[in-house]
């Protein structure tokens, strides 16, 4: 193509002075934001037409640009989209060597194109058969050639899609359905697609077809700006990759933040959030106006044949609440609703729409933003009664919410709510942003409302037990000031904003104490009961556990953690009802335990059985449905001797047996036997596939006590099988020293990356101690596993570790786990 570079006029004009061009563009720091993409595109513009003018086109030939190109919005690693136009005159022989001598250059710079050859009745039979052609139609925009043949294709494009808007229109809506099914909301993602993902670059281009087919028109202020700032975000992100992506990952975050000028990833985030909101809530109100258009239209034909031509029937508004109504499927205001007038009015439309299950109109909710005074402090009664009437609605809160989030109503009534809107959560258990895992709670907890004496302070619990986390520190501890003042502020008196501030200081307790304490420990159950300090709490707090982890995400709650909490409430309940626990001695074992205990002795080797554990879901009544699979229970029983914990682990990792919880304790033998057996009561699941034969585990076992299988060697070599993958860099492990944990043993927390093998490495770790593990007690959370270990002396009656002792064992684990 060397008669191309040569005919292209001068060397500014050719390849290589418009890459020259192009880099100096893209490095200057003067342009950036809209002014680089549009001086980008005219440059390649300008690139072009020498390509074109240099080529010899014949006539009735032009050059149009469709898609970001056509619209002049050029990112660093843009595609150029391309159309070759020609009327039909020309030899086609001429044209295909005119789109040779274009072609070939993009090519050779190395820049993405996409390309075609068509007259103006191809282009519109082909827009007519593929919606995403017309849609790139939609934005053409002449470069060069004849402006006469781009202008007619322009018009006749716009004029098809206006007549066949009716039935184009609902495929669009469509395409965006399935498209934010597959790549979901970007409002949310932590690793997010800025193009393809719901509220992002997509759904902005099919908001502006909307708007050209005249039925209806983006409805909100700032949607310029929110795709100007997606469009910003992408050109750091093509600018510090150096590669065409819409993939805002993990590891490029900071480093797109520092091209954009921001503090962080966590606000670079929150800005493409707030954008990726603006533009999915315009798509909601587009996508219904469009809906009640072509409704409307559909009616209108039957409605005048039977009012015999005249005047059509005005929409039937149905009265909900004191001033809202129900118009053409939305909630709107009643003709005499005076907002201005009217505090509540925000809060009252609110909850009549999300307990009819209907949206409320954009038209109503600007009203309100513009008119409506603020609410006194306290609140009215009637304030607080619709606030917790709206949180109760479930699912269709969500919906409401947004749209009052959306006109800025929600931050004027809980002005605290600005400081967790759109914050990110950077940990992969977490579905959501920190607000819209709070509206998620108080839906999780609507259904859980017919558990409790109090369903009102459930619900505002649900919505403030995270408000905390826009603040330094413990966002527990700043949570529980912050809900003080809130439930204070919305009217609730000072024996409920204490309860109110008990349920968030105190809404991972439950859970964190079940799942790594030893729950026959009476000072376990005595420390929640001093914390919870009335039944009524406690059944509050039970239900808000359930409800934060259902809305945290799939990996948070499942039955065996409902089991392990409802075990807990129940004799924590006991000690709040006067019943104090037992003293301190050991629980004793069942008859199947006892019986595997003595075979152990017998036999002087590992027996074990296993049995498949289930229980009536989570919040069900008993015998409603089917049973829900715990795991599996493994019970072992061995001979007292040193390495078991880790020996036991081990065999489990091999065989890729997850361990859910894990007990170990010493039991006596029955009358007349004087020694004692190890006792392990465990529950596993498989990893995948099915579980193992008993015999084969026991084997094994065997073969790790007695030294013959090298457990270590033979995790390493299946690591080592694997290939590593990419991703971000584990926080290195954490272990500690519970303070008051046990009054008869020393608690040793240990938080890491979960990994196969891992708990086979902290018992070799604490096995090298010296100490004796009493108990253990596992809990894995999506990547981050969170286990207790009750250690004490090996000494018989040994108690707790000297603090010094106890600090040097949680080093020496930390170190080995680290090593």
């Amino acid at each position: 193509m060397d008669d191309v570079r040569t005919e292209s006029g001068s060397e500014d004009s050719g390849p290589s002075g418009y890459a020259a061009a192009r880099l100096r563009l893209l490095q200057g720091e003067a342009q950036s934001g809209p002014p680089r993409r549009s001086a980008l595109a005219d440059l390649t513009d300008e690139w072009l037409t020498g390509l074109f003018t240099a080529a010899g086109a014949p006539r009735g030939t032009s050059l149009v640009a469709v898609g970001g190109y056509g619209r002049g919005e050029l990112s660093p690693r843009s595609d150029l989209d391309l159309v070759l136009l020609h009327d039909g005159s020309a030899d086609a022989g001429e044209v295909a060597a005119l789109a040779d001598r274009i072609w070939y250059p993009v090519w050779d710079l190395g820049l993405a194109l996409d390309h075609s050859v068509r007259t103006p009745a191809q282009a519109r039979k082909t827009a007519g058969e593929d919606l995403k052609v017309q849609l790139g139609l939609l934005d053409a925009r002449h470069v060069v050639g004849d402006l006469g043949l781009t202008a007619g294709l322009r018009t006749a494009v716009l004029a098809d899609w206006r007549n066949l808007a009716p039935k184009r229109l609902p495929e669009l809506r469509e395409l965006c359905e399935e498209r934010a099914e597959r790549q979901g909301e970007l409002s949310y993602l932590l690793e997010p697609d800025l193009k393809e993902a719901r509220g992002g670059l997509r759904d902005a281009t099919a908001l502006r077809a909307v708007a050209a087919s005249w039925l209806a028109d983006a409805p909100r202020e700032g949607l310029s700006d929110a795709r100007r700032r997606l469009l910003d975000v992408r050109d750091a992100l093509h600018l510090t990759t150096g590669r065409a992506t819409d993939r805002l990952a993990l590891q490029e975050q900071d480093q797109v933040a520092a091209e954009l000028g921001l503090l962080d990833a966590d606000t670079l985030l929150r800005e493409v959030y707030e954008a990726a909101r603006t533009v999915s809530y315009a798509s909601d109100v587009t996508w219904r106006e469009v809906s009640r258009v072509l409704r409307s239209r559909s009616v209108r034909p039957r409605l005048k044949a039977m009012l015999g031509g005249g005047k059509s029937a005005a929409a039937e508004r149905s009265p909900l609440a004191e001033g809202v109504v129900e118009q053409d499927g939305e909630v709107v205001l009643a003709r005499a609703a005076k907002p201005e007038r009217d505090p509540v009015l925000p809060l009252r439309a609110a909850a009549a729409a999300a307990q009819a299950g209907l949206p409320l109109s954009l038209h109503a909710v600007r009203r309100m933003a513009a008119a409506v005074r603020p609410l006194p402090t306290p609140w009215p009664a009637e304030a607080r009664e619709q606030l917790v009437t709206l949180l109760g609605a479930g699912r269709p809160t969500v919906e409401v919410w947004e749209a009052l989030e959306a006109e800025g109503l929600i931050t004027r009534l809980l002005p605290d709510w600005e400081r967790v809107r759109c914050r990110p959560q950077r940990n992969a258990v977490h579905t959501w942003t920190v607000d819209r895992h709070l509206v998620e709670t108080a839906v999780q907890a609507s259904e859980l409302t017919r558990r409790v004496g109090r369903p009102d302070l459930l619900l505002v619990a649900g919505l403030l037990h995270d408000i905390g986390k826009g603040w330094p520190g413990d966002h527990s501890e700043a949570g529980e000031i912050i809900a003080r003042d809130v439930a204070a502020r919305i009217g609730f008196d000072r024996g409920d904003v204490a309860v109110l501030a008990t349920l968030v200081r105190h809404h991972l307790l439950l859970i964190e104490t079940a799942t790594r304490r030893d729950l026959d420990d009476p000072a376990t159950v005595r420390s929640v009961a001093d914390a919870v300090k009335s039944p009524g709490t406690l059944e509050l707090l039970h239900a808000l556990t359930e409800a934060d982890a259902l809305a945290t995400g799939p990996a948070a709650w499942s039955a065996w953690r409902g089991s392990l909490v409802a075990d807990l409430v129940k004799r924590v309940g006991a000690v709040l009802s006067g019943d104090e626990p037992e003293g301190e001695q050991d629980v004793a074992p069942t008859a199947e335990q006892e019986r595997l205990a003595v075979e152990a002795f017998r036999t002087g080797g590992p027996v074990l059985s296993l049995r498949a554990q289930t229980e009536g879901r989570a919040g069900e009544e008993e015998g409603a449905g089917d049973p829900e699979p715990l795991g599996v229970e493994l019970v072992i029983a061995v001979p007292d001797q040193p390495g078991v914990l880790p020996a036991v682990a081990g065999v489990l990792a091999m065989h890729r047996l997850a361990v859910r919880t894990a007990e170990l304790r010493g039991v006596g033998l029955p009358s007349g036997l004087e020694e004692s057996v190890l006792l392990l009561n465990w529950r596993v699941a498989a990893e995948y596939g099915s579980l193992p034969q008993a015999a084969r585990l026991r084997a094994d076992l065997v073969r790790a006590l007695d030294g013959s299988l090298d457990i270590a060697a033979r995790l390493a070599e299946r690591d080592a099988a694997y290939p590593r993958r990419r991703g971000t860099v584990a926080p290195p492990p954490r272990v500690t020293v519970a303070p008051a944990g046990s009054r008869v043993a020393t608690v040793i927390e240990v938080r890491a990356q979960d990994a196969p093998g891992l708990l086979h490495r902290i018992g070799r770790a604490l096995e090298s101690t010296g100490v004796v593990v009493r108990s253990a007690h596992v809990s894995t959370l999506g990547a981050n596993a969170v286990d207790a270990f009750y250690v004490t002396e090996a000494e018989a009656g040994a108690g707790p570790l000297s603090g010094e002792r106890a600090a040097g064992v949680a080093r020496a684990v930390e170190e080995g786990l680290r090593g």
